[in-house]
Protein backbone atom coordinates (compact mmCIF):
# COMPACT_ATOMS: atom_id res chain seq x y z
CA UNK A 1 0.00 0.00 0.00
CA UNK A 2 1.12 3.49 -0.74
CA UNK A 3 0.42 5.90 1.74
CA UNK A 4 1.74 9.07 -0.62
CA UNK A 5 -1.42 8.15 -3.00
CA UNK A 6 -5.60 8.50 -2.39
CA UNK A 7 -7.97 8.10 -5.25
CA UNK A 8 -10.99 9.45 -3.84
CA UNK A 9 -14.76 8.89 -5.62
CA UNK A 10 -17.35 11.28 -5.12
CA UNK A 11 -21.14 10.61 -6.00
CA UNK A 12 -24.18 11.92 -5.54
CA UNK A 13 -26.86 10.02 -3.34
CA UNK A 14 -29.95 11.60 -1.78
CA UNK A 15 -31.42 14.46 -3.11
CA UNK A 16 -31.67 14.67 -6.71
CA UNK A 17 -29.98 17.08 -8.60
CA UNK A 18 -28.73 19.13 -5.45
CA UNK A 19 -26.82 15.86 -4.23
CA UNK A 20 -25.03 15.93 -7.50
CA UNK A 21 -24.03 19.89 -7.38
CA UNK A 22 -23.32 19.09 -3.57
CA UNK A 23 -21.12 15.75 -4.83
CA UNK A 24 -19.10 18.46 -7.24
CA UNK A 25 -18.87 20.89 -4.16
CA UNK A 26 -16.99 18.60 -2.29
CA UNK A 27 -14.99 17.42 -5.51
CA UNK A 28 -13.91 20.89 -5.47
CA UNK A 29 -13.11 21.40 -1.92
CA UNK A 30 -10.66 18.60 -1.55
CA UNK A 31 -8.80 19.62 -4.87
CA UNK A 32 -8.39 22.99 -3.09
CA UNK A 33 -7.09 21.21 0.37
CA UNK A 34 -4.84 19.17 -1.92
CA UNK A 35 -3.72 22.89 -3.97
CA UNK A 36 -3.15 24.41 -0.55
CA UNK A 37 -0.73 21.39 0.67
CA UNK A 38 1.42 20.64 -2.50
CA UNK A 39 -0.34 17.52 -3.73
CA UNK A 40 -0.38 16.87 -7.16
CA UNK A 41 -4.54 16.16 -8.29
CA UNK A 42 -5.26 14.80 -11.41
CA UNK A 43 -8.89 14.04 -13.13
CA UNK A 44 -9.42 10.26 -13.42
CA UNK A 45 -12.86 10.30 -14.42
CA UNK A 46 -16.45 12.16 -13.08
CA UNK A 47 -16.36 12.06 -9.46
CA UNK A 48 -13.02 10.59 -9.43
CA UNK A 49 -9.12 12.02 -8.62
CA UNK A 50 -6.39 10.90 -7.83
CA UNK A 51 -4.21 13.02 -5.07
CA UNK A 52 -0.61 12.03 -5.20
CA UNK A 53 1.60 13.75 -2.12
CA UNK A 54 3.59 12.75 1.16
CA UNK A 55 1.06 11.08 3.65
CA UNK A 56 -1.90 11.67 1.88
CA UNK A 57 -3.78 8.36 2.46
CA UNK A 58 -3.49 8.48 5.77
CA UNK A 59 -4.45 12.46 5.92
CA UNK A 60 -7.74 11.34 3.73
CA UNK A 61 -8.54 7.85 4.60
CA UNK A 62 -10.95 9.10 7.47
CA UNK A 63 -13.21 11.49 5.03
CA UNK A 64 -14.52 8.36 3.85
CA UNK A 65 -18.58 8.04 4.54
CA UNK A 66 -21.64 10.22 3.38
CA UNK A 67 -21.09 13.92 4.05
CA UNK A 68 -24.82 15.71 4.60
CA UNK A 69 -25.69 19.27 3.91
CA UNK A 70 -28.46 21.15 4.53
CA UNK A 71 -28.49 24.55 2.47
CA UNK A 72 -31.82 26.44 0.52
CA UNK A 73 -30.23 25.40 -3.31
CA UNK A 74 -29.75 27.84 -6.10
CA UNK A 75 -32.78 26.23 -7.54
CA UNK A 76 -34.79 26.73 -4.32
CA UNK A 77 -37.62 29.22 -4.88
CA UNK A 78 -39.07 29.46 -1.39
CA UNK A 79 -35.85 29.44 0.29
CA UNK A 80 -36.54 26.14 2.07
CA UNK A 81 -33.63 24.32 3.36
CA UNK A 82 -32.99 20.91 1.49
CA UNK A 83 -31.20 18.05 3.13
CA UNK A 84 -29.07 16.08 0.75
CA UNK A 85 -26.08 13.72 0.67
CA UNK A 86 -22.87 12.75 -1.26
CA UNK A 87 -21.02 9.32 -0.58
CA UNK A 88 -16.93 9.64 -0.20
CA UNK A 89 -14.82 6.61 -0.70
CA UNK A 90 -10.53 7.00 0.28
CA UNK A 91 -8.94 4.16 -1.21
CA UNK A 92 -4.95 4.16 -1.22
CA UNK A 93 -2.79 3.25 -4.14
CA UNK A 94 -2.26 -1.17 -4.01
CA UNK A 95 0.68 -2.44 -5.77
CA UNK A 96 -0.32 -5.51 -7.98
CA UNK A 97 1.32 -8.57 -5.54
CA UNK A 98 -1.34 -7.24 -3.16
CA UNK A 99 -3.77 -7.46 -5.60
CA UNK A 100 -3.67 -9.75 -8.51
CA UNK A 101 -5.73 -9.60 -11.49
CA UNK A 102 -6.31 -12.17 -13.73
CA UNK A 103 -6.98 -10.51 -17.13
CA UNK A 104 -9.20 -12.92 -18.31
CA UNK A 105 -11.51 -11.25 -15.76
CA UNK A 106 -11.42 -7.74 -17.51
CA UNK A 107 -13.57 -6.77 -20.01
CA UNK A 108 -11.52 -3.77 -22.18
CA UNK A 109 -14.17 -1.07 -23.56
CA UNK A 110 -12.89 1.73 -25.77
CA UNK A 111 -14.92 4.77 -26.41
CA UNK A 112 -14.31 8.56 -27.31
CA UNK A 113 -14.11 10.88 -24.38
CA UNK A 114 -16.72 13.97 -23.74
CA UNK A 115 -14.53 15.42 -21.65
CA UNK A 116 -12.83 18.57 -23.00
CA UNK A 117 -9.08 16.97 -23.18
CA UNK A 118 -7.62 18.31 -26.49
CA UNK A 119 -8.39 17.17 -30.26
CA UNK A 120 -7.00 13.66 -29.73
CA UNK A 121 -9.30 12.83 -26.88
CA UNK A 122 -12.07 13.94 -28.54
CA UNK A 123 -11.10 12.19 -32.14
CA UNK A 124 -9.54 8.59 -31.09
CA UNK A 125 -11.18 6.36 -28.57
CA UNK A 126 -8.98 6.81 -25.56
CA UNK A 127 -11.40 6.55 -23.15
CA UNK A 128 -11.34 3.17 -21.46
CA UNK A 129 -14.17 1.29 -19.28
CA UNK A 130 -13.33 -1.64 -17.45
CA UNK A 131 -14.86 -4.58 -16.28
CA UNK A 132 -14.02 -6.99 -13.56
CA UNK A 133 -16.20 -10.27 -14.95
CA UNK A 134 -16.12 -11.57 -11.58
CA UNK A 135 -17.54 -9.04 -9.08
CA UNK A 136 -18.88 -6.91 -11.70
CA UNK A 137 -17.01 -3.66 -10.61
CA UNK A 138 -16.54 -0.95 -13.49
CA UNK A 139 -14.11 1.65 -13.83
CA UNK A 140 -13.65 4.21 -16.56
CA UNK A 141 -10.92 6.96 -17.22
CA UNK A 142 -11.29 9.23 -19.67
CA UNK A 143 -9.21 12.11 -18.73
CA UNK A 144 -5.75 11.40 -20.17
CA UNK A 145 -4.15 12.15 -23.63
CA UNK A 146 -3.87 8.53 -24.23
CA UNK A 147 -5.49 5.28 -24.30
CA UNK A 148 -2.08 3.47 -22.75
CA UNK A 149 -2.22 5.92 -19.67
CA UNK A 150 -5.65 5.57 -19.17
CA UNK A 151 -5.36 1.91 -19.12
CA UNK A 152 -2.70 1.81 -16.35
CA UNK A 153 -5.20 4.49 -14.35
CA UNK A 154 -8.15 2.42 -15.00
CA UNK A 155 -6.12 -0.49 -13.81
CA UNK A 156 -5.30 1.08 -10.46
CA UNK A 157 -8.44 1.86 -9.39
CA UNK A 158 -9.56 -1.70 -9.92
CA UNK A 159 -7.21 -3.13 -7.73
CA UNK A 160 -7.84 -0.24 -5.05
CA UNK A 161 -11.86 -1.39 -5.27
CA UNK A 162 -11.14 -4.75 -5.22
CA UNK A 163 -8.76 -4.30 -2.56
CA UNK A 164 -11.76 -2.68 -0.60
CA UNK A 165 -14.40 -5.40 -1.21
CA UNK A 166 -12.01 -7.63 0.51
CA UNK A 167 -11.15 -5.71 3.40
CA UNK A 168 -15.06 -4.86 3.91
CA UNK A 169 -15.35 -8.45 3.69
CA UNK A 170 -13.00 -9.23 6.43
CA UNK A 171 -14.75 -6.72 8.52
CA UNK A 172 -17.96 -7.92 7.45
CA UNK A 173 -17.12 -11.05 10.16
CA UNK A 174 -17.08 -8.71 12.90
CA UNK A 175 -20.43 -8.81 15.18
CA UNK A 176 -22.72 -5.25 14.36
CA UNK A 177 -20.47 -4.79 11.57
CA UNK A 178 -22.04 -1.34 9.00
CA UNK A 179 -19.84 -0.38 6.05
CA UNK A 180 -18.60 2.77 6.93
CA UNK A 181 -19.70 4.17 3.52
CA UNK A 182 -22.57 3.49 3.76
CA UNK A 183 -25.81 3.69 1.15
CA UNK A 184 -26.08 7.81 1.04
CA UNK A 185 -28.94 7.75 3.05
CA UNK A 186 -29.44 11.03 5.58
CA UNK A 187 -29.08 9.19 8.39
CA UNK A 188 -25.92 7.48 7.78
CA UNK A 189 -24.03 10.30 8.04
CA UNK A 190 -20.33 10.89 9.26
CA UNK A 191 -20.11 14.39 9.13
CA UNK A 192 -22.90 17.48 8.19
CA UNK A 193 -22.45 20.76 6.91
CA UNK A 194 -25.19 23.05 7.71
CA UNK A 195 -24.83 26.36 6.28
CA UNK A 196 -27.83 28.26 7.74
CA UNK A 197 -25.87 27.70 10.84
CA UNK A 198 -22.34 28.19 9.46
CA UNK A 199 -21.18 24.81 10.82
CA UNK A 200 -19.76 21.81 9.77
CA UNK A 201 -20.06 18.50 11.99
CA UNK A 202 -18.07 15.62 12.48
CA UNK A 203 -20.38 13.05 14.24
CA UNK A 204 -17.60 10.37 15.21
CA UNK A 205 -15.45 12.97 16.55
CA UNK A 206 -18.72 14.70 18.45
CA UNK A 207 -16.79 17.87 17.49
CA UNK A 208 -18.07 21.12 15.23
CA UNK A 209 -16.18 23.80 13.35
CA UNK A 210 -17.46 27.32 11.82
CA UNK A 211 -16.45 29.40 8.96
CA UNK A 212 -18.47 26.83 6.95
CA UNK A 213 -17.24 28.45 3.40
CA UNK A 214 -13.66 29.12 4.76
CA UNK A 215 -13.51 24.74 5.03
CA UNK A 216 -15.89 24.42 1.67
CA UNK A 217 -13.02 26.26 -0.21
CA UNK A 218 -10.49 23.83 1.10
CA UNK A 219 -9.49 24.83 4.55
CA UNK A 220 -9.61 21.27 6.07
CA UNK A 221 -6.75 21.35 8.19
CA UNK A 222 -8.29 21.61 11.59
CA UNK A 223 -10.73 18.44 10.41
CA UNK A 224 -7.98 16.17 9.44
CA UNK A 225 -5.90 17.45 12.06
CA UNK A 226 -8.89 16.32 14.90
CA UNK A 227 -8.51 12.77 13.63
CA UNK A 228 -4.74 12.61 13.56
CA UNK A 229 -4.71 13.83 17.15
CA UNK A 230 -7.35 11.27 18.27
CA UNK A 231 -5.12 8.18 17.23
CA UNK A 232 -1.49 9.91 18.14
Amino acid sequence: MNNNLALIEIRGATGGDEAKIWADDLLRMYSRFAEKNNWKTQIISKGVIRIQGQNVYSSLKNETGVHRVQRVPTTEKRGRIHTSTATIVVLPEIADTEVRINPQDLEWQFYRASSHGGQNVQKVSTAVRLIHRPTGAVVTCEEERFQEQNRQLALELLRAKLWEQEELKKESTMAGYRSAIGRGMRAEKIRTYNYPQNRVTDHRLGKSWHNLEVIINGDLTKIVGAFSSTTS
